[in-house]
């Protein structure tokens, strides 16, 4: 290559780079949270264009009309996002959920009364043990309001769900208690009323598995776990094309990409997290990683934005519902 030539592609590629013009944000109290998010696409750092980017891929996702798995964790199910999880299932964004055990316990739990209170990450443990109280970051539940409160819900609800059977899947168990509750925050009732799925491949990690243990003990009763394993791995084979919205990491996470690299990966792709790929954990390996897997398609939209999802999935949620 020519010294002229060289000098022409080292322009071409310094122009592609210097290309996005950090433009300044102005917010009013007339600015919308779809106007925000825009905006936050054109501010160059840190984030905020990567939000932007993630609230594209999701509207195109949903306009393309692909399948659409929404994970997460238990934990956020204990904060105030529950409202927004369960609201983006009655807005028909979502097709099929993978969580944990703690999102039904959360779930069932405050949809029956339960106490969850904002309290302090620096509160005293040894005193809050003392006073029967569970911290969750800087949520603080009383014992009584958790596992408690979930055994005697289940207990008063197992005999009747499981009358004339002994075997149940979880996601069939997701939506007979979702059919008894009345509360429109609860994501259970949400995905009832909806028809969406809930898997929950650690099922027994939690108050509400070990509560299907002790009834086990004294009555017939058979959890059927390939039963969802056929009915996801069905859902990803019927579907023509499919993304996904994955919220912290763990088992949920690895469950929706997992059976999605058996139809040659993920089409769209946003996970919202602050975990960090150093330590080689599924939790913090980014959408490039499950690439290499099978589990997110090459050719797939995708976008990893880093920060609380208290905050992110919010102006997520807003800038498309």
């Amino acid at each position: 290559m020519t010294s002229d030539r060289r000098a022409k592609v080292k322009d071409k590629v310094r122009d592609s780079i210097l290309s996005k013009k950090v433009e300044d944000l102005e917010v009013t109290s007339d600015t919308s949270i779809g106007d925000l998010v825009k905006g936050f696409g054109k501010m160059g750092g840190f984030m905020a264009p990567r939000l932007a980017q993630a609230s594209a891929i999701l509207d195109e996702m949903m306009e393309d009309g692909a399948t659409t798995f929404l994970s997460f964790t238990g934990n956020i199910v204990s904060t105030g996002l529950r409202g927004v999880l369960a609201q983006m299932v009655r807005s028909s964004m979502v097709s099929a959920i993978v969580t944990t055990c703690g999102a039904l316990d959360h779930d069932l739990a405050r949809a029956y009364g339960a106490r969850y209170s904002s309290g302090e990450f620096e509160y005293d443990d040894v005193m809050l043990s003392k006073l029967d109280i569970h911290r969750l970051g800087n949520v603080v539940i009383p014992l009584e309001d958790y596992g408690p409160l979930i055994e005697k819900v289940m207990r008063q609800s197992l005999p009747e769900i499981m009358r004339g059977r002994d075997s149940i899947s979880p996601s069939e168990l997701a939506r007979e208690f979702g059919g008894s509750i009345n509360d429109r925050n609860s994501i259970l009732r949400a995905a009832y009323d909806k028809k969406v799925p809930i898997y929950v491949p650690g099922i027994i990690d939690g108050s509400f598995g070990t509560n299907l243990f002790f009834y086990s003990q004294t009555n017939k009763f058979k959890l059927d776990m390939f039963k969802d394993m056929s009915s996801i791995l069905n859902l990803v084979l019927d579907s023509k094309k499919t993304g996904a919205l994955i919220i912290g990491g763990g088992i949920s996470k690895h469950h929706v990409i997992w059976w999605n690299q058996f139809k040659d990966g993920l089409d769209y792709c946003i996970y919202l997290t602050t975990a960090q790929e150093f330590d080689g954990s599924l939790s913090g390996a980014l959408p490039k990683e499950a690439i290499s897997w099978g589990k997110i398609k090459p050719t797939a939209k995708h976008v990893a934005v880093f920060g609380d999802v208290t905050i992110t999935l919010p102006l997520l949620a807003g800038s498309v519902v």
